[in-house]
């Protein structure tokens, strides 16, 4: 077994437990193998290994793997993202998980209305206020929200946020906590076009906690692929 299958297997064990231990069912929490700076030799391994859902942050290295690898992926977009190059994941990403702003959804609904399809998306909060990080500000949610919702050719699918790096998982439990609860608030206001099914949250050293809060979709790279270069 190649490493990186082992490194699957071991991560989904862990979702697994984690899943268990908080009575949820593992089916619905869903790994998106963060793929980011891996070569794409190293997407088709995890493939083999019985991965589906990879994460790309940046456009032009997503256009390169896309082209390169033509096998049944599932591609989510994870990154910051400029309304300039939304046109470049046009019809080729399941979900963008990095919705922060207004102008970014409008776009992205007027290149798929160029293809008479609806995007799925995710808006993102930076819930730490990091000025490093991208998301909107928690206070401005609802006001995002209804716009979005306005739109064409969008499905708010749910929300997501990366939460400052702690040392301690438990210590990243509480910003986890307020994403779902946000969605919470944000599902009880009955928006058009905002399901909110999926909550996006916790990485390698924090999913577990995730997990524990509410998390349906985890973002995982380096305990998969092992640390970028």
């Amino acid at each position: 077994m190649s490493s990186i299958a082992a490194n699957l297997d071991l991560v989904r064990q862990q979702i697994e437990t984690a899943c268990l231990n908080c009575g949820r069912d593992p089916q619905n929490v869903r790994l998106i193998a963060v793929s980011k700076k891996k070569p794409a030799a190293a997407l088709a391994a995890a493939h083999a290994a019985g991965q589906k859902l990879f994460g790309e942050s940046y456009v032009q290295e997503f256009r390169q793997k896309h082209e390169e690898l033509e096998l049944p992926l599932e591609w989510h977009f994870i990154g910051g993202l400029q309304s300039n190059k939304v046109k470049y994941l046009r019809d080729k990403t399941t979900l963008i998980h990095s919705v922060d702003r207004y102008s970014l959804a409008r776009e992205i609904s007027r290149q798929w209305g160029k293809i008479n399809q609806t995007a799925a998306i995710l808006l993102q909060f930076n819930l730490g206020g990091e000025a490093t990080k991208s998301g909107a500000d928690e206070a401005e949610a609802l006001e995002l929200a209804k716009q979005v919702s306005a739109l064409p050719n969008l499905q708010v699918r749910g929300l997501m946020t990366l939460p400052p790096y702690c040392e301690d998982p438990e210590e990243v439990r509480p910003y986890f906590r307020r994403l779902r609860l946000l969605a919470d608030r944000l599902r009880a206001v009955d928006l058009p076009n905002l399901t909110l099914e999926e909550l996006s949250m916790g990485m390698s050293h924090d999913f577990r906690i995730a997990i524990e809060e509410g998390a349906t979709l985890v973002r995982v790279g380096t305990a998969i692929f092992g640390a970028r270069d």
